[in-house]
């Protein structure tokens, strides 16, 4: 199934705060990304019919398994990217910003190589 890039960044985003609170709403997601609510809430469907998200009663957000894995596997690309950035040496809030860029257009291929390549 193919993920678009905002998809993506918001199953990203619901990660990060997941690991803040257990409890993330789509107010939360619009307030972490500086988003409007009906954005967000027009997301937050697409990313349940796509089954990547469970809305609970009370509009707790739970990512599904396959959702889970899809965030983690982004979120991996942001940290990986991120730190190869930095240590070029850029700054960390320049380095997070790229990473975002680059973590969304990078192929599966190319990710290998960099993240081999930061092992050294």
């Amino acid at each position: 199934m193919i993920v678009h890039e905002s998809e993506e960044m918001y199953l990203e985003t619901i990660l990060r705060l997941k690991s803040r609170s257990s409890n993330v709403r789509a107010v939360d997601v619009a307030a972490e990304l500086g988003y409007s609510r009906a954005s967000v809430s027009v997301a937050m469907g697409n990313l349940q019919k796509k089954g990547y998200i469970l809305v609970e009663e009370g509009g707790s957000i739970r990512l599904t398994k396959e959702g889970k894995e899809k965030a983690e596997n982004i979120y991996e690309r942001h940290q990986v990217i991120t730190e190869l950035l930095m240590r070029t040496g850029a700054p960390q809030e320049l380095a997070e910003d790229n990473a975002c860029r680059i973590e969304h257009v990078i192929t599966e291929e190319m990710f290998d190589y960099i993240k081999k390549f930061g092992k050294k």
